[in-house]
């Protein structure tokens, strides 16, 4: 059943639609990240400004090998270690990174994501996916699948049923060349 449902899902995502989805703390939005109006849709959706930048979340640290051109050995290896798991991690873009991923910011935030659901779904994407709470912006986060419904009603192309992770917060994101915390 699950299979089908990552396909149905990993579909939705080629078609350029906007997915939900649960993470480890809260249900998730995403899309593809190189579909600049799928993007554009998701920020439209959750009425945030395309300035603030974008998360992106994968299934293995391989999956966003081209996005960390810019970091240096021992930085990988701070990124190995924390991953996959509840660490985001804000890392210097790359030059490919497009404006609506990176807002105002010269970098990208990062994170390999331990939900078996999720890493299913990008595994099967085959790349990483865009990973922005499902909520308007300033509204409370979605933590359940009615939720999800009450908020974005017939706007999302699929909802990925599912359940939370169990963490009680977003992860935390770090600048991984400051190592000061962002949230």
């Amino acid at each position: 059943m699950t299979d089908h449902l990552i396909k149905k899902a990993v579909a939705s995502l080629q078609a350029g639609g906007v997915i939900a989805y649960p993470t480890e703390a809260v249900w998730g939005l995403g899309c593809d990240p190189e579909n600049e109006s799928a993007v554009r849709e998701l920020l439209r959706l959750k009425q945030r400004p395309v300035e603030k930048g974008l998360i992106l979340v994968a299934a293995s640290i391989d999956q966003f090998k081209p996005y960390l051109s810019q970091v240096s050995a021992k930085q990988y290896r701070q990124l190995q270690v924390s991953w996959p798991g509840f660490q985001t991690w804000v890392v210097p873009a790359p030059e490919f990174v497009p404006f609506w991923l990176k807002g105002e910011h010269p970098s990208i935030a990062l994170r390999v994501s331990a939900h078996p659901l999720v890493k299913a779904l990008c595994q099967a994407f085959g790349r990483p996916i865009v990973s922005t709470s499902a909520n308007h912006t300033g509204q409370p986060v979605a933590l359940d699948e009615q939720q999800v419904k009450d908020y974005f009603e017939n706007e999302l192309a699929f909802i990925l049923p599912g359940e939370l992770g169990g963490a009680a917060n977003p992860s935390s994101i770090i600048d991984i060349v400051t190592g000061q915390p962002i949230r």
